[in-house]
């Protein structure tokens, strides 16, 4: 079936292969927003979560720059885990095969929390949700950075929020199914969801073609 929507694991786990080579070199934007995003971490970091960690390539960057750095990362599929781990064997790393919005992060846990490329696929109301349990693990003074592919207009974000449905419908698929398919926002609502979770000083710092990081603060 044309546009036949694919569950999130399934979807990861027949693409691990090529996984990297397409996010550094066909995404626009992603190899140097891996970059970015590894020096906008604090240099005192000490423990980091990251979700959607995927295969690391965000991690790849960031040991470059804090090699010590303690990492929680979860993500939904453990091919991919298992590559990160085969990756960085000798780095502290504690990594948890599980959806984000079910693990529990803790409290006043970490100094930074990241996701690159993971977010575009939920709800405002999802993500609201999920952005207030980021802010409740993160310490006084901690920092969010999401990098993630957004939209320019409402319109745009508009259509693909109503394709999305219009497709779970013909396939019968539930909303709170974990499917594959693009729903980004505009950057301005990405920023009205991190204050309405609680954040302060929410604010766009790079944008290269739709890839955009955009940092919030918790006070």
């Amino acid at each position: 079936m044309k546009d036949r929507l694919e569950h999130m694991d399934s979807f990861f786990t027949s693409r691990v292969d090529g996984y990297d080579e397409h996010m550094l070199e066909e995404v626009e934007g992603c190899k140097k927003g891996y970059r970015v995003m590894a020096h906008l971490v604090p240099n005192t970091c000490q423990h980091l979560l990251d979700l959607g960690c995927g295969t690391g390539l965000d991690l790849d960057e960031i040991f470059k720059v804090l090699p010590d750095i303690q990492v929680t990362g979860i993500d939904m599929t453990q091919i991919m885990l298992d590559r990160l781990k085969k990756k960085h064997p000798d780095k502290k790393m504690t990594l948890i095969c599980g959806n984000y919005f079910d693990v529990p992060f803790g409290t006043e846990k970490y100094d930074c929390a990241v996701s690159f490329q993971t977010m575009h696929h939920f709800s405002h109301k999802a993500k609201t949700g999920l952005y207030r349990k980021i802010a409740c693990s993160l310490k006084s003074g901690g920092i969010y950075i999401e990098c993630d592919y957004m939209v320019e207009n409402q319109d745009e974000e508009d259509f693909y929020y109503a394709e999305n449905a219009r497709l779970r419908r013909e396939q019968g698929i539930a909303d709170n199914e974990f499917i594959h398919y693009d729903t980004p926002c505009t950057m301005e609502n990405q920023i009205g969801m991190f204050h309405s979770a609680g954040f302060h000083d929410a604010k766009t710092v790079f944008r290269q073609e739709n890839t955009t990081i955009q940092v919030a603060k918790k006070i």
